[in-house]
């Protein structure tokens, strides 16, 4: 950690914990924030319902046959006042075994400290899911176990990924020289609302991402940003946890490409983006003669396998043959970000073995 981050740990966090905590962290809404109930910043100051919410894995019974269990997950969300929902995937969690096809969809609410959840199947059976915290038990109408879960806590390959020689790193905790009108809190985490100083052309990026717990916001309003590259093309930075993965959610190119699978994790668990841009071509007159052509691993996990995307997505700026800064959107939601660095490189975009060997920190 640098001197600088030292500092601000040792004297400004004493100075303005205590107001940062009664503000933000114990579930009072920001100033200039729609209404839209409580916002978390820090997962030691949540709500009950945050320590119930996560990511499971274990076994599911497909039929009353023992010897028809299959390997599962389950996506725990909650959605404020005890109310909650879960996904259900047959091999595993997104990204972790499961296929891609079918998601059961649960609905239930707390009971005291568990919550009970329902899905009621096409033949009229209904399963029920009790969850703790720790463990989840899928419960067939006579009682009988289907299916036993437990909590994990998934941590991105990516993450803590150091820059390669040659790099140019645009946030590293404490020197912000190469954003514009760039805001760090004081534990030297760099919020929303800023872009880089100079523009770049094709280039290779990591970057993490936190985002907030906002139990009862819903859509676009939970926990929303985005990486605009070039202005232009933005990557969507939102909370959609267990969600189906549109094209306006968490790894989509913003209501252009939904993300070959939502790899979103929780929110409040660090995040990643490895990032592999190639900007359009055009002629000397002017003339488009090649698509931007992207790639994106969220977590470790491509979703986004060079891919051509033939126009802006969303408030982008037009395309044209100059590249332009990468923006960090500000949509007025307490986004976090750290670790963001790029590698200027040619137009040809790599393969996912030399994403992987940059973010490893290997040349």
């Amino acid at each position: 950690m640098s001197c600088h981050c030292r500092l601000l740990r040792g004297v400004a966090i004493l100075s303005t914990l205590v107001a940062l905590l009664s503000s933000t962290a114990s579930a009072q809404p920001r100033p200039g924030q729609p209404e839209e109930g409580p916002v978390f910043i820090d997962p030691a100051q949540t709500d009950h319902d945050y320590r119930l919410q996560g990511e499971y894995v274990g076994w599911q019974r497909l039929s009353s046959w023992q010897r028809e269990s299959r390997r599962a997950g389950l996506q725990i969300m909650a959605l404020g006042n005890g109310q909650f929902a879960a996904t259900g995937y047959i091999g595993g969690l997104p990204g972790d075994g499961w296929p891609g096809h079918e998601r059961r969809l649960f609905t239930g609410q707390r009971q005291g400290d568990v919550v009970e959840l329902t899905d009621v199947e096409s033949n009229g059976a209904s399963r029920r899911l009790v969850v703790d915290g720790q463990t989840a038990r899928l419960l067939a109408d006579d009682g009988r176990l289907m299916g036993e879960f437990h909590k994990v806590h998934r941590v991105s390959p990516t993450l803590g990924a150091q820059p390669p020689r040659g790099a140019t790193v645009l946030f590293d905790g404490s020197d912000t020289s190469r954003l514009v009108d760039a805001a760090v809190t004081a534990d030297c985490l760099l919020q929303a609302g800023t872009e880089t100083a100079q523009a770049y052309g094709n280039f290779r990026m990591h970057a993490e991402f936190r985002l907030p717990y906002k139990p009862l916001a819903r859509g676009q309003n939970r926990g929303n940003s985005g990486f605009y590259l070039q202005s232009r093309y933005e990557v969507q930075v939102l909370d959609t946890f267990g969600l189906e993965g549109v094209e306006n959610e968490c790894g989509a190119l913003y209501k252009t490409r939904r993300p070959d699978v939502n790899m979103c994790y929780p929110p409040l668990v660090w995040q990643t983006y490895d990032i592999d841009f190639a900007g359009p071509r055009f002629d000397e007159q002017g003339n488009k003669v090649r698509d931007m052509r992207i790639s994106v691993w969220h977590n470790g996990v491509p979703v986004h396998a060079d891919v051509a995307i033939p126009h802006k997505t969303g408030a982008g700026r037009p395309e044209g043959p100059d590249p332009l800064p990468t923006k960090i959107q500000d949509h007025r939601n307490p986004v976090m970000f750290r670790n963001i660095w790029l590698v200027e490189r040619s137009a040809s975009p790599a393969t996912q073995g030399d994403a992987v060997a940059a973010t490893a920190g290997r040349d």
